[in-house]
């Protein structure tokens, strides 16, 4: 699928570091602003455990994950709205994604410059939300005057349309984002239209030191809390010590996991939080030449699913055969599911399910 998630923040908060722990890329991660210039992208396995629980039971020649779409996106200054900085990059990059991945910093360290001066997550996460939200109403400013202008003639479309951006432009000016504005599906297509960079939803990564691993640090906890407050995720990690932990073996990242006293790398989490920021659903094909997870947009019906796989998939689908994980796994497989009943026949109107176990059946 060709859903991307944006990481943004401030210059030297530790995007980029974070971006080459996940996807082993070899770009800059320099101590000075604007190192990121053009947007990287790199596409990173979803870690899931069903794939090698599904496939212990087939043994398959191949087992392959899903995966996301990560793009580095360049530090942003006070004033990129109005170009500051490589202000107008950053905010043309960031309309090209999905959804935004906002790395905050939250370590104190005096060989590292902050751009600002001094660290301060709070005010940080204000300059970013800030300047997309001043971006966003120049957008509906111009949509709202050519709404207001079709309006002179009549036309009730229009009319509606100019009280829609009327509103919403005094929602942005009161410094809300437009993810929060409710939006009538009569004007839905234009709402969609305008690109908002404060209409993506947003997962924020509290950047802490190796002492703030555990539990965070006050930095990340008021991150935490200001997620809250918008209703967004929030999640906690280390960059310098993932970035260490992605250039070793396995043996050697798992013993350093159990010394650190952890499960598992954060950026896990982080991969498995972007995926449901993106509203992403997994599911699941099954056979000896491979055992392998699909992406579908949550609320997608059986012949969208099989268009990932293939477009005459979905041009031709006739009908899904499905099995839920938990049965499948449960009964011991794919032919032990069956004789238990629990493989089920859907047709074009099947909303596939987290976890769906699925066979396509098309014609010609």
């Amino acid at each position: 699928m060709a859903l991307r998630c944006g990481i943004v923040g401030l210059p030297n908060v530790g995007k980029s570091t974070i971006f080459n722990a996940l996807t082993a890329a070899e770009i800059a991660a320099e101590n000075y602003p604007f190192c990121t210039v053009d947007p990287n992208t790199g596409v990173v396995a979803v870690p899931d455990p069903r794939l090698a629980a599904l496939d212990a039971f087939v043994g398959a020649a191949q087992v392959i994950p899903t995966a996301v779409e990560l793009v580095d996106i360049a530090g942003l200054v006070r004033g990129a709205s109005k170009g500051e900085g490589l202000g107008n990059q950053f905010l043309a990059h960031i309309r090209e994604v999905h959804a935004i991945c906002h790395v905050v910093r939250c370590f104190d360290d005096t060989g590292v410059v902050h751009v600002d001066g001094a660290v301060e997550p709070l005010r940080d996460v204000e300059t970013i939300d800030v300047e997309l939200g001043l971006a966003d109403l120049e957008t509906v400013g111009r949509r709202l005057e050519r709404a207001q202008k079709a309006a002179k003639s009549g036309d009730k479309d229009a009319r509606a349309e100019a009280e829609f951006f009327a509103a919403l432009e005094a929602h942005l000016g009161d410094g809300k984002p437009a993810r929060s504005f409710d939006v009538p599906d009569e004007l839905a297509a234009a709402y969609r239209g305008s690109h908002l960079l404060t209409a993506k939803p947003v997962l924020y990564v509290a950047n802490v030191d190796e002492a703030g691993l555990g539990e965070g640090n006050e930095h990340s906890r008021a991150v935490e809390a200001r997620a809250s407050e918008q209703g967004a995720e929030a999640i906690v990690l280390c960059g310098k010590i993932e970035s260490e932990l992605a250039q070793l073996d396995p043996e050697e990242r798992l013993a350093f996991l159990e010394e650190l006293g952890l499960k598992e790398p954060g950026l896990n989490r982080l991969v498995r939080s972007v995926y449901r920021l993106l509203d992403l659903v997994t599911f699941f094909t099954v056979g000896p030449k491979e055992t392998r997870a699909w992406t579908t947009q949550r609320g997608s019906r059986a012949p969208e699913a099989a268009g990932e796989i293939h477009s005459d998939f979905e041009k031709h689908f006739i009908r899904a055969e499905v099995i839920a994980f938990d049965d499948f796994v449960a009964a011991g497989g794919e032919a032990a599911a069956k004789a238990e009943g629990k493989l089920r026949i859907e047709g074009k109107d099947y909303v596939v399910a987290d976890g769906d176990v699925m066979h396509f059946r098309v014609g010609a």
